[in-house]
């Protein structure tokens, strides 16, 4: 069974998810607060986590951030906040998809299943990637080399895996955000400026001049090996 964390102080919103969530046989944890949530993040591990940015101890994007160096299962936000800056910065963090409330409990529920997909391995004889000083195995979503543990959001590799599954080839930023995000994303363009950045900053020596993770204005991105 898939353990969510539902991180929100509104009992009215945490009520309805439980009680939702439950109904399609997730297990459901919550908590009030950052600080809870990071405790439940350590010791009772969930697959996915849902969290509001308003939080009466700390700054969402805080949160995001404590998560990540704890876990890389998938990040929802749900949050009334709807400016852009907002959603740039919970992405900047390591969120993986942005929800605004008032929501949809069926678009969160579909929301879900997409970051879960994403977060699910395929193992089909994929041979091992290089990329630069790394060496990418994407059946088993690990990359080694370089001075320092990488660890990748499920986000984050799905969008490197449609990269270096095309090598050389122009993926169009259309093709890449209805893949990895879906349909509804086409015009979200910002989701796959801020994963870029994220990928050269983890993965490229020098992030500010990218020798392999590139960018073709207005169009899309390409992976040279």
């Amino acid at each position: 069974m898939t353990r969510i964390l539902v991180v929100d102080d509104d009992p009215q919103i945490v009520r309805a998810l439980r009680i939702n969530l439950r109904a399609r046989q997730y297990d459901v944890d919550t908590a009030p607060d950052g600080g809870s949530a990071l405790r439940a993040a350590v010791h009772h591990p969930p697959d996915l986590v849902i969290l509001d940015l308003g939080l009466p101890d700390m700054d969402g994007a805080e949160v995001i951030r404590g998560l990540r160096d704890r876990t890389p299962v998938p990040i929802v936000v749900l949050s009334g906040r709807a400016d852009s800056t907002d959603k740039v910065a919970a992405l900047d963090a390591g969120a993986d998809d942005y929800v605004t409330k008032p929501f949809g409990v069926d678009e969160l529920l579909a929301r879900i299943r997409a970051v879960t997909r994403r977060a699910q391995p395929v193992d089909d004889g994929t041979p091992v990637v290089a990329l630069g000083r790394y060496a990418v195995d994407l059946a088993n979503r690990c990359v080694t080399g370089g001075d320092a543990e990488v660890r990748l959001t499920p986000t984050e590799w799905q969008l490197l895996e449609h990269l270096l599954r095309n090598p050389g080839k122009l993926v169009s930023q259309r093709a890449l955000l209805q893949d990895v995000w879906g349909p509804q994303y086409q015009t979200e363009t910002n989701y796959l400026r801020q994963y870029m950045a994220r990928l050269r900053r983890k993965l490229e020596a020098d992030p500010a001049r990218p020798r392999h993770l590139l960018t073709e204005p207005g169009m899309g991105y390409r992976f040279r090996p």
